[in-house]
């Protein structure tokens, strides 16, 4: 009996270094985006290319100044329209500037990025 129950644990203890362990999921940084991906609303061509200087003079203060490793993102907002741009410099040493705008009203409703900078900038 003692046999059988030290077989059947060595047997179980065999098993279960079978088992596969779930890798961990790999970390990755994501490169900047490629080519003027604000034109997906069409418009947006306005934004890419500009650094955050030609921004902040466009629009004013940024409610939000996010720095990253790779990324800066500014957002501009007045009420009517919350404007985020996403800064991606194209090689080290470079000035980052617009890759990606997005947005959308108070409500969250998506805006074209050229006519919600065009509230940004109407008084």
């Amino acid at each position: 009996m003692a046999k059988r129950i030290f077989l059947a644990s060595v047997l179980a203890l065999g098993l279960s270094a079978c088992a596969s362990v779930p890798a961990a999921a790999p970390v990755s940084t994501l490169p900047p985006p490629s080519g003027p991906m604000a034109s997906a609303y069409g418009k947006g061509h306005l934004l890419i290319g500009a650094d955050a200087k030609k921004l902040i003079q466009m629009f004013g203060r940024p409610r939000l100044d996010i720095r990253d490793p790779s990324v800066r993102k500014l957002q501009f907002a007045n009420g009517r329209c919350v404007l985020d741009t996403y800064l991606y410099a194209s090689a080290k040493g470079k000035e980052p500037v617009v890759t990606y705008a997005d947005s959308r009203t108070p409500a969250g409703k998506d805006v074209d990025p050229a006519a919600c900078a065009t509230m940004l900038t109407a008084k």
